[in-house]
């Protein structure tokens, strides 16, 4: 069983791609003892975990803890016998999958100091009791969804660095410039919206919305009801009113109604908005994001990503619905995102965003210090204006 396990571990390796890397790879402090990367399903957390090992083989080996091997054995044991011989770095990946990972994590910290843990684990749901009890242990990273920039990238081979929300605001017209003169943005940001966020488009585009699809039923039906106490009758309840939101978001949410169209307490609609939001379904804008309790209603609610609008709409989604999803969804990742009195976003507690097409005006920011439009369909920004694309690059 070992010898199967260790020739997976090579295979693995491999077989890997190494072309492209995410965004995450490089802001991670790899010489961290404990180290989890969590992420929706879909993400590309595999990959990333491959792609360093393939870099640093040394000593180590890769696991996935959805294997059946791991159902009756314990993964400290397993360990214990491969650092018997010299394996002393293990990437583990799928760690959701197995019972005992966070108990297994704090007595492999405790006991062996010079064994290094690298892990992804997909449902943020089950990972997060974990994390918990191993918070003094263990560093954590989010891995989000593809942005634009590295769409483009991973698409088309085309490389441009990221750039600060800062060196954006201020240098928007340069860089709109000089991104043009090398692509066409605006066609592939249409590319971007409808399959770009999940990196598994590449191999699957044909049956791309429909794997998306999968993706939060196995979400629903399984992810969930393993943390909280759901029965099938209220799985069917968060299935509709999931329904119900992806027709109508962006919405500014009326509790008590959604409750009533439900059939459910004004409680559970509250705790299954948070519990989607935590399994990367939808995506809530609050006026504050500390100290906040799921009990707080939220000023608006979203889809997660743009590439999910497709999955619930077959014709062409709303441009608005897209245009606020995107730049919430690529903003969230760095920065501060709460509503704003006065235009959509305000990020960072400072910079107020009003998200429009091509036509839009200032009249709804006019007189507010730090304000600007994010303009849909526009190649070139010019001071506050600013093409909505450009906020791909963030990350």
């Amino acid at each position: 069983m070992k010898d199967r396990l260790l020739n997976i571990s090579e295979k693995q390796k491999n077989k890997v791609e190494t072309k492209f890397v995410r965004y995450l790879y490089d802001e991670i402090d790899w010489s961290q003892s404990l180290i989890l990367i969590k992420g929706a399903r879909g993400t590309g957390k595999t990959t990333l975990l491959l792609q360093r090992f393939r870099k640093y083989p040394e000593s180590a080996v890769y696991l996935s803890l959805d294997d059946f091997y791991f159902e009756s054995n314990r993964l400290l044991l397993f360990i214990e016998q491969l650092y018997s011989q010299g394996l002393t770095t293990f990437y583990l990946d799928e760690v959701h999958q197995y019972q005992h990972w966070s108990k297994d994590f704090k007595n492999i910290y405790d006991n062996y100091p010079d064994i290094r843990i690298i892990a992804t684990g997909s449902s943020a749901l089950q990972i997060d009791k974990g994390i918990a009890d191993l918070s003094r242990r263990m560093t954590v990273y989010n891995l989000y969804g593809l942005s634009f920039r590295e769409f483009i990238e991973y698409e088309y081979g085309v490389s441009f660095p990221s750039f600060s929300l800062k060196s954006l605001l201020e240098g928007h017209e340069e860089y709109s410039m000089q991104i043009n003169d090398l692509i066409d943005p605006l066609s592939h940001f249409e590319e971007y919206l409808k399959f770009g966020y999940y990196p598994f488009y590449k191999t699957e585009r044909k049956f791309y919305h429909q794997k998306l699809q999968q993706t939060i039923q196995l979400t629903l039906d399984i992810d969930l009801p393993s943390v909280e106490n759901l029965n099938f009758s209220t799985i069917r309840g968060l299935k509709n009113l999931l329904f119900i939101l992806s027709q109508i978001v962006p919405y500014t949410p009326n509790i008590q109604a959604l409750a009533e169209k439900m059939g459910s307490q004004r409680n559970f609609v509250l705790k299954a908005l948070d519990l989607m939001e935590r399994s990367s379904i939808l995506s809530l804008l609050r006026s504050e994001n500390k100290g906040i309790s799921y009990l707080q209603k939220p000023e608006k609610i979203y889809l997660d990503n743009p590439n999910l609008f497709y999955v619930f709409n077959v014709d062409s989604p709303n441009k608005g619905s897209l245009r606020e999803a995107f730049f919430f969804n690529q903003l969230r990742v760095k920065h501060d995102i709460t509503a704003s009195k006065y235009g959509d976003f305000l990020v960072d507690q400072t910079f107020v965003f009003e998200i429009g097409g091509a036509a839009k005006t200032n009249k709804q920011i006019s007189g507010i210090p730090s304000a600007y439009i994010a303009a849909d369909e526009l190649k070139y920004g010019s001071r506050h204006k600013i093409p909505l694309w450009l906020f791909g690059f963030l990350y």
